[in-house]
C-alpha cells in the first residue's frame, strides 16, 4: 500500500513513447493486486476457470506484458521476499480490511447495487502463494527476467535503478521514491483508473525543498507499512514540520522512528541478481493455462506468436540502448 503522498507531489503526465527503449523495474505485487483488482466481471467476480480458481494475474501477465513488448518498454519483475519484521501490522492490519470488504460485495450484490459491489470487490484481492508460484513460472514461460528479492521488491526495483540495470521503477506506491530510486512511473499496469504518470525524484525535492532524508521523516509521520504515523498529521501539515524544524518534538510520538527510517535510508536488497531475456516457451505456457486454466488456445498462440515478434526485435538489438 506504501505512503500517499499525492497532496505534496506533483507527477508529470507521459506517454508510453517517452518510455520507448527503456528497461523498467516492475515491483511484482505490486501489479499483481492490480491485475486481480481490475480485471473482473462487472459485479466484481474476478475471472475464474471452471474448477473457480482465480485467473485474473495469469490474465493481466500474459496480455499486459505482451502490450508493454509491444510498446517497446522491457519490464523486469521483481517479487518480495521475506517482509521486515515491522511490517507484520500493516499485513495484519490489510487482513482485516479485505475481510469487512468481502462481506461489503456480498451484501451488495445480493441487494443488486452493482457499482458498489465492483468497489468493495477490488479491495478484497488475495495473492496465494499458488498465485504467485503461477505468475512467476508464466514470466518464465515468456522469457521474462524475474528477481527474487531478499525482502521488499521495491527496494530491490530501487537498486536495479541506481545500478544503472533499469531507467525507473515502475509501481502505484511512493516508497521507491523515499528509497532512493531517481524515477517512479505510475499506471503502467493500464488498469484504466490511474493515467500514465512519472515523478523525478531530484525535482520533486527540489520542488519541496527538502532532502531525501527529511521526505522519509515526512512520511514516517504521515504513516508507512511499518507505523501507523502521528495522529492528525497529513502530508501537507508534515512536510511543514519537517521545513521549519520540528521533528525533534514529533519523532518521540513514533514508536521505532530510527528503525523504520533505517528500512528506507539502508534496506536490505542484493547486488546479487542477473537480467536475462530468454526464449519463450510456448508449450509450457499453454500446458498452464490452457490445459490447467481453460484459458482460449487460439488467443493464447496468438499472444505467443506477438510475443515471440517483439523478442525477435529486442535480440537484435544492443541492449546498451535499453538503459
Amino acid at each position: 500500500m506504501g505512503v500517499n503522498l499525492k497532496d505534496i507531489i506533483n507527477s508529470d503526465p507521459i506517454s508510453f513513447s517517452d518510455l520507448k527503449g527503456k528497461v523498467i523495474a516492475v515491483d511484482a505485487l505490486n501489479s499483481l493486486y492490480q491485475f486481480l483488482a481490475s480485471i473482473r466481471q462487472q459485479d466484481g467476480t474476478p475471472l475464474m476457470d471452471s474448477h473457480k480458481r482465480v485467473t485474473s494475474h495469469l490474465s493481466g501477465v500474459l496480455y499486459r506484458t505482451i502490450r508493454l513488448l509491444e510498446l517497446g518498454i522491457k519490464p523486469v519483475y521483481v517479487f518480495d521476499g521475506k517482509p521486515p519484521q515491522l511490517k507484520g501490522k500493516e499485513i495484519e492490519h490489510r487482513s482485516v480490511a479485505k475481510e469487512e470488504a468481502h462481506y461489503e460485495w456480498i451484501r451488495a450484490k445480493e441487494e443488486g447495487r452493482i457499482e458498489d459491489a465492483k468497489k468493495y470487490a477490488m479491495r478484497t484481492s488475495r495473492l496465494t502463494s499458488e498465485m504467485l508460484r503461477e505468475s512467476k513460472d508464466l514470466l518464465k514461460y515468456m522469457g521474462m527476467p524475474c528477481i527474487q528479492a531478499p525482502s521488499e521488491g521495491e527496494a530491490q526495483c530501487v537498486r536495479i535503478c541506481t545500478n544503472g540495470d533499469a531507467w525507473a521503477v515502475g509501481s502505484q506506491d511512493y516508497d521507491s521514491l523515499l528509497l532512493g530510486s531517481p524515477r517512479l512511473v505510475r499506471g503502467m499496469t493500464m488498469s484504466g483508473t490511474i493515467e500514465l504518470s512519472m515523478i523525478t525524484l531530484e525535482k520533486a525535492l527540489k520542488e519541496l525543498g527538502i532532502t531525501r532524508e527529511q521526505l522519509v521523516d515526512l512520511a514516517i509521520l504521515v504513516g508507512t507499512d511499518f507505523n501507523d504515523g502521528v495522529k492528525g498529521i497529513g502530508p501537507k501539515k508534515a512536510l511543514k514540520a519537517v521545513k521549519e524544524g520540528k521533528m525533534d518534538g514529533l519523532r518521540s510520538q513514533v514508536e521505532g522512528f530510527d528503525e523504520i527510517k533505517e528500512l528506507f535510508m539502508d534496506p536490505e536488497v542484493s547486488d546479487e541478481y542477473g537480467i536475462e531475456w530468454g526464449k519463450p516457451d510456448r508449450t509450457a505456457a499453454i500446458d498452464l493455462l490452457c490445459k490447467e486454466h481453460e484459458f482460449s488456445e487460439d488467443r493464447v498462440n496468438n499472444a505467443f506468436n506477438n510475443l515471440e515478434k517483439y523478442m525477435k526485435e529486442f535480440s537484435q538489438k544492443d541492449l546498451s540502448a535499453w538503459f
